[in-house]
């Protein structure tokens, strides 16, 4: 039997028991990308990349410091979640917790060094966060949909273009927050760097730009890499059920 069957099948048994979904979700994943913060509100947290080995979650590279949403963190929707509060939802200028599935990389170049499937931005590329659009929490074009289809949307995806040559998002990644696209429940979610250290976001994760490409060049879309924000005390709650690697 594979280490990676093994894996499945000890998660299978473990939600057969009543435990919660993550661990399912984290046995098909062989990167995880881990983000702990001090409490809901801080707006500071550290990233560790982990990858998985015959001996469990071991630590891929350095550590780092980033920035979150302005006003801490609340649980999103995901792979994994909580019922609990505070709960994310539009404008709360909150990042999601919980465990997400890693999505798309994007930047303003044509390409970057990275096995992630990638979408280069272009000036007319927004990301929708108008609630009441049924284009809510998707990227789009809008020479394909249609000027008024973007109307309202302030996530023009070239922030450089739009917005003094903003850096932002010249190389990022999508974190899959609110997959099914629910109104009201959190859109356009990232990772991305950010232009002074410790800049803080509307409920993205930012970073340093060399710290940003040593984790592109890292990511690979086979490893199934998967992203988890928490407060070190949900952490520290939810490691076992969640099979996390122990926090940095």
């Amino acid at each position: 039997m594979s280490f990676r069957t093994a894996t499945v099948l000890l998660a299978a048994l473990a939600l057969a028991g009543g435990a919660h979904a993550a661990p399912a979700a984290t046995a098909t994943a062989d990167q995880l990308v881990v983000v702990v913060t001090e409490g809901w509100d801080a707006n500071q947290g550290h990233l560790q990349a982990y990858a998985r080995t015959q001996k469990g979650w071991q630590p891929s590279g350095p550590g780092f410091a980033v920035a979150i949403g302005r006003n801490g963190s609340a649980w999103g929707t995901g792979l994994a979640s909580s019922e609990g509060e505070p709960r994310k939802h539009e404008g709360d200028g909150r990042s999601p917790a919980g465990m997400f599935a890693i999505g798309p990389a994007f930047g303003y170049e044509a390409r970057i060094d990275s096995a992630m499937p990638y979408q280069q931005m272009q000036a007319d590329s927004w990301c929708i966060d108008v609630p009441a659009s049924p284009l809510y929490n998707r990227i789009v074009d809008a020479r394909e949909v249609g000027a008024d289809a973007v109307k309202g949307s302030t996530e023009a995806m070239r922030l450089d273009l739009h917005h003094d040559g903003d850096r932002r998002y010249r190389e990022g990644f999508v974190i899959q927050n609110n997959p099914g696209n629910v109104p009201q429940a959190g859109s356009c979610i990232f990772a991305h760097l950010w232009r002074t250290p410790g800049e803080t976001t509307a409920g993205c994760t930012a970073m340093a730009p060399a710290d940003m490409q040593r984790l592109l060049r890292w990511l690979r879309p086979d490893a199934h890499p998967q992203f988890v924000l928490l407060p070190r005390a949900e952490y520290a709650r939810l490691q076992a059920d969640w099979q996390l690697p122990e926090a940095k």
